[in-house]
């Protein structure tokens, strides 16, 4: 018989794999008839959906010589490590697809991910493993929650079940894993605060009763885009940003006044104007409507100011845990020239910054250094200073034009795709004596690191951070030292 995709199989499942897939080993010859079966090297199968002690039935939907990938259609015999999912929409949104595992477990398959990546993919060996930091609220947590309207509503199997006639061409939510133009309409979110869900249910029913029009990434046409909600969690700030295609002051206007009476904890409201045609929340210029066009939120002691499209860390709470580990590391005396690479808003450089004798933050988008320099203001820090610097080119010819001093530590902490080559290469020329390399993706991490070592760095230790409950992404923070620096 010939296995093909589609086919439904039992899977037991034995171990957890990286992005929350669970595996199952079978003998090679269910797959590949003929073949000789050696006990020692089974057949991987990566089951979407399941968990280690689970027994599953699965649907095929590629398979390779060397392994095959399937998606769990049930469950016939549960982990013991599952849990009820809290959402409604668990299973169709892609946004908690860990919600049905105990947090405990979420945590302890973190921790082995990370291990695995370093060491198995990763080669890399005798550095210090630590444990991994929790979060401490795995609900609610999300300080910014980006939402997208839709002309094409996804619908449930219970609400395709229950016969109702439902719109199809209006939806404002989270988008189908995979399908860029499907939008699952949801009226509730358990990443970020109830209010949040408010505002959505209210910005819906606002523009849907209007009969606004969504933009279409077919025919470039349509009002309504994204809708962004950021809020504070160390004050009672909250930032209403609606993008669009276009400006409609009158819409606008009457959208802010509606907002304000259901909602009065609102600090401001914005109008990103979007006009790529890309499906970014994103404006190229914005608009206020209410307030200062800022919120503002404090990690630590340190006080920041966010605006509509400055990057901060979703997670408040968990940053300033992050944040320690990062200082932790960099064991800075006071005496210590130190560069923050991909620095942003200058979070990171401003907390640390107390330890040493100069910070230099260096980033590639101007806006975010507009705000670190606001955000230095606002702390009376006067040991940072950001430098706007091209980090897929090469940020040397920033350190002579401003007559900057070599680092002695360097942090880094780039997007999920680690570092440009470029970068990496400035980074090695410099020889700084410490790099603490911060990630949300250890797999690229661990490419960059392991360019690293071959230049003369020794990895001494990780920790991961759980910044996502509910997901399987984890950050995870890395010191490496140069080696001469370790036999002197």
């Amino acid at each position: 018989m010939t296995i093909k995709k589609g086919d439904v199989f039992e899977f037991t499942i034995e171990k957890y794999a990286f992005e929350g897939k669970g595996i199952a080993k079978v003998n090679r010859d269910i797959f590949f008839p003929g073949e000789e079966n050696n006990d020692e090297k089974k057949y991987v199968v990566f089951v979407n959906g399941s968990y280690p002690g689970d027994v599953v039935k699965a649907k095929l939907n590629k398979i390779k010589k060397t392994y095959a990938e399937a998606k769990a259609i049930e469950i016939i015999s549960p982990s013991n490590e599952r849990v009820k999912a809290e959402c409604q929409y668990f299973g169709t949104c892609g946004g908690c697809k860990q919600q049905d595992l105990g947090y405990q477990s979420q945590t302890k398959y973190k921790q082995q991910q990370v291990e695995e990546i370093f060491t198995r993919l990763g080669g890399l060996s005798i550095f210090e493993i630590e444990p991994i930091l929790p979060s401490e609220i795995v609900f609610h947590y999300r300080n910014k929650m980006e939402y997208s309207f839709g002309g094409k509503r996804w619908l449930t199997l219970d609400e395709i079940s229950s016969g109702k006639d439902i719109d199809r061409n209006f939806a404002l939510g989270l988008h189908i894993p995979g399908m860029f133009d499907k939008i699952l309409d949801i009226n509730i979110c358990y990443l970020q605060s109830p209010v949040s869900s408010k505002i959505l249910n209210l910005t819906r029913d606002f523009f849907k009763s209007r009969g606004t029009t969504i933009y279409s990434t077919n025919t470039h046409e349509g009002y309504l885009r994204n809708l962004v909600i950021k809020l504070s969690h160390n004050s009672d700030d909250l930032m209403v940003n609606l993008v669009t295609s276009y400006e409609n002051d009158d819409m606008m206007n009457e959208y802010t006044t509606t907002l304000l009476k259901e909602v009065p904890e609102i600090k401001t409201v914005i109008n990103n104007i979007n006009l790529k045609k890309a499906a970014v929340a994103v404006g190229d210029h914005e608009k206020i409507f209410f307030g200062s066009g800022f919120i503002y939120d404090s990690i630590g002691k340190y006080k920041f100011r966010i605006s509509a499209n400055s990057f901060f860390q979703t997670n408040t709470h968990q940053a300033e845990r992050l944040y320690s580990t990062v200082l932790n590391y960099a064991g800075l005396t006071g005496e210590e020239i130190v560069y923050d690479l991909y620095s942003g808003a200058g979070t990171i450089s401003i907390y640390i910054s107390s330890g040493a004798k100069k910070v230099y933050a260096f980033e590639t988008v101007e806006s975010a250094v507009a705000d670190a320099n606001e955000n230095i203001k606002l702390n009376n820090i006067e040991n940072v200073g950001f430098v706007t610097a091209d980090l897929y080119k090469s940020f040397l010819p920033q350190l002579i034009e401003n007559n900057i001093p070599k680092p002695d530590v360097i942090v880094i902490d780039p997007p999920r795709s680690g570092m440009h080559e470029n970068t990496v290469n400035d980074v090695i020329t410099l020889q700084p004596h410490k790099i603490v390399y911060v990630s949300c993706n250890p797999t690229t991490q661990v490419r960059d690191i392991k360019i690293f070592s071959a230049a003369g760095y020794k990895l001494i230790k990780i920790k991961p951070v759980d910044m996502f409950p509910q997901t399987f992404h984890i950050e995870n923070v890395a010191l490496l030292v140069k080696e001469e620096e370790i036999v002197s």
